[in-house]
């Protein structure tokens, strides 16, 4: 029950949309429930940015291509840096159209490109297809980024719940492949570990943003019977060394079932010698990044990353 929580009002608009999304357990209708849930918070895309869908190729046996959005603001150089935009959606919903609204938000707010990944829905796709397509779509970015105007030296992530555990995996996999070079990366409510046994799984388990049930059932979509998994890129909280990783900004809500997933792995990365900005939305609910429409507080956690990003990519 929302009246449980002291909720700050800038995420009323959230929470309605929010309520309107239908329940069900099949994946299909869930996807399309959430992309309906994306429309309802999205708004018109500002003039003069350019927007192109295409597609990058699919690397190993399986082959075909990884669709991806390209946003370009009207002031980013070219070619100049990027930020690769993963979607959530509990590794089972989302898609270029959900995240639309926040991923053109980044490129006009931190005035470089953006690149949007369509990677890989579970269950018909599980682990590792995610990650492997989001780290295709980076690395291919560093190579071959010059034909969409990217600057393949001057890479960034950004990731939004299940978006933030592909962000993180695909750092650490790139400094386990030897590349590419990540220059920063921004973490926002990130889901970082199966195993939801934390103080806020309990405390905020009935949450309007994320109840801990749908994160639960997200996760044995994405692992089915390899739950517990120690494979650090299903699970970055599980990573035995998080040293020599990109600037983090990691942002979370303070009502959030995965608060404690972000605070647990932004202490660990600066222990590990990292540099780490930590940010609690203080009474904001899992998903505020699609209200910065909604009022000013909310604006302004929005540019928090978007100027963290800007910082080391541009300025």
């Amino acid at each position: 029950m929302t009246e449980t929580f002291d909720i700050h009002p800038d995420m009323d608009e959230l929470i309605a949309a929010k309520r309107a999304v239908v329940q069900t357990s099949d994946p299909e209708e869930m996807r399309a429930a959430w992309n309906g849930y994306g429309a309802r918070l999205a708004r018109d895309r500002p003039g003069g940015m350019v927007v192109r869908d295409t597609a990058v190729p699919r690397p190993g046996p399986q082959g075909g291509e990884i669709p991806i959005r390209i946003y370009r603001p009207e002031r980013a150089e070219t070619p100049g840096p990027c930020v690769v935009y993963l979607h959530g959606g509990a590794f089972v919903k989302g898609s270029l159209d959900s995240g639309d609204t926040v991923a053109w938000g980044v490129a006009e707010e931190s005035g470089v490109v953006v690149v949007s990944v369509d990677y890989r829905l579970a269950p018909r796709h599980p682990f590792p297809a995610a990650p492997e397509d989001c780290y295709a779509v980076t690395k291919y970015l560093a190579e071959r980024g010059g034909t969409f105007g990217v600057q393949g030296g001057r890479l960034a992530l950004w990731g939004d719940s299940a978006g933030g555990n592909l962000a993180a995996a695909t750092c650490l996999m790139a400094r386990n492949r030897g590349g590419p070079r990540i220059v920063a990366q921004a973490l926002n409510y990130p889901c970082l570990t199966d195993e939801l046994t934390s103080d806020s799984y309990r405390r905020y388990a009935e949450s309007p943003g994320l109840r801990t049930a749908n994160m639960d059932a997200g996760w044995n979509h994405y692992l089915g019977n390899r739950r517990p998994t120690g494979d650090p890129r299903a699970a970055p909280l599980k990573a035995e060394d998080l040293s020599d990783l990109p600037p983090a900004h990691v942002h979370y809500a303070e009502i959030d079932p995965l608060a404690d997933d972000a605070v647990q792995y932004a202490g660990r990365l600066a222990a590990a010698g990292n540099e780490v900005v930590s940010r609690c939305a203080r009474r904001m609910i899992h998903g505020f990044l699609r209200a910065r429409f909604s009022g000013a507080e909310a604006a302004a956690e929005f540019a928090r990353p978007c100027g963290f990003l800007r910082a080391r990519l541009v300025e």
